[in-house]
């Protein structure tokens, strides 16, 4: 296992590092047991993972990786977990709801401290309200040790250009520990300015859902480059119609799930690539992925000048 520094928290975290959300939530949408889920945290361990993140809005999870974690030195891994403010879709900065919500998550999580405490997703239009209002709330926290660091991490459905990060990083990135994004294949903007203000800031970068719902599914990968190409954003010869990634499988890239993977976790300033796979099998194929995390030169620089300038949801 490859390991990167976290920015400024001087945290050395895994190159892979296991997510408990998306469309799994640690096999709690597959009908995984206790014993399951026990197995894979811990196999996630054995591989070298040391980062495990989840969320309060993320079913039972939290209390499932508390867990799972029991009986394992507390100084073998490091926790993030978020807090979104909203009810619904409606926007709610209550401080008082934050401060409930660190501590429902130490109890779930069987810990004294959170590593990393995430805000969860909030628009660009709600940032100032989240520095006025809430931040003052984990900065309280940070100093009586219940939390280590602050993050934000970008709602990233909603604002594929994730705006929200670039305005914290602009107006204050002393305030921001961590940033979590999406960067990948088919999801590029963050390296147009995200990246280059966390590595001038020494902000860490953790890696959301890179590889994820288009980019392994063939039948969704071919329909979104076709509409792509209807849409002007892509050469209508610039690609083949069927498969049209396939010439990432090359050398020792054996798919284009690999090569996902390889390029989500290229720019040195990416601490960290999280995968959501409730299943073994596919959490030690994608540690394979990373332990050589680079493509072929000449085909990433293809990809940058294919998808470097689209940014939709993807």
């Amino acid at each position: 296992m490859i390991y990167r520094r976290l920015g400024r928290t001087d945290l050395n975290v895994s190159l892979l590092s296991l997510g408990t959300g998306g469309a799994r939530r640690l096999g709690q949408a597959t009908g995984m047991t206790l014993i399951d889920q026990q197995a894979l945290v811990h196999h996630a361990i054995d591989l070298g993972v040391n980062l495990i993140d989840t969320a309060e809005q993320y079913g039972e999870s939290e209390s499932i990786l508390g867990r799972c974690l029991r009986g394992i030195p507390r100084n073998q891994y490091f926790l993030s977990t978020k807090w979104a403010p909203r009810i619904g879709e409606a926007f709610v900065p209550d401080p008082a709801a934050l401060q409930a919500s660190v501590e429902r998550s130490l109890k779930r999580l069987g810990t004294d401290y959170i590593d990393i405490m995430f805000f969860h997703g909030p628009r660009a239009a709600e940032y100032g309200a989240v520095v006025d209002q809430l931040y003052p709330v984990l900065d309280a926290l940070r100093n009586a040790g219940k939390v280590r660091s602050v993050g934000l991490s970008t709602p990233f459905v909603y604002d594929p250009a994730q705006e929200v990060a670039r305005i914290a990083l602009t107006e204050n990135p002393a305030m921001w520990d961590v940033v979590m994004l999406k960067y990948g294949i088919l999801n590029q903007h963050a390296a147009n300015h995200i990246l280059t203000l966390a590595d001038r800031y020494d902000v860490g970068v953790m890696n959301m859902a890179a590889v994820r719902i288009k980019l392994p599914d063939p039948v969704l990968l071919e329909a979104l480059i076709r509409e792509w190409k209807e849409g002007g954003l892509i050469a209508r010869d610039a690609l083949p119609d069927k498969n049209p990634l396939d010439w990432l499988i090359q050398g020792d890239v054996e798919s284009v799930i690999e090569a996902g993977y390889r390029f989500a976790a290229e720019p040195p300033g990416i601490a960290t690539v999280l995968t959501g796979t409730s299943s073994i099998e596919h959490l030690n194929a994608n540690a394979r992925c990373l332990e050589n995390p680079k493509l072929i030169s000449a085909h990433s620089s293809r990809l940058k000048a294919l998808f470097g300038g689209i940014v939709e949801y993807a």
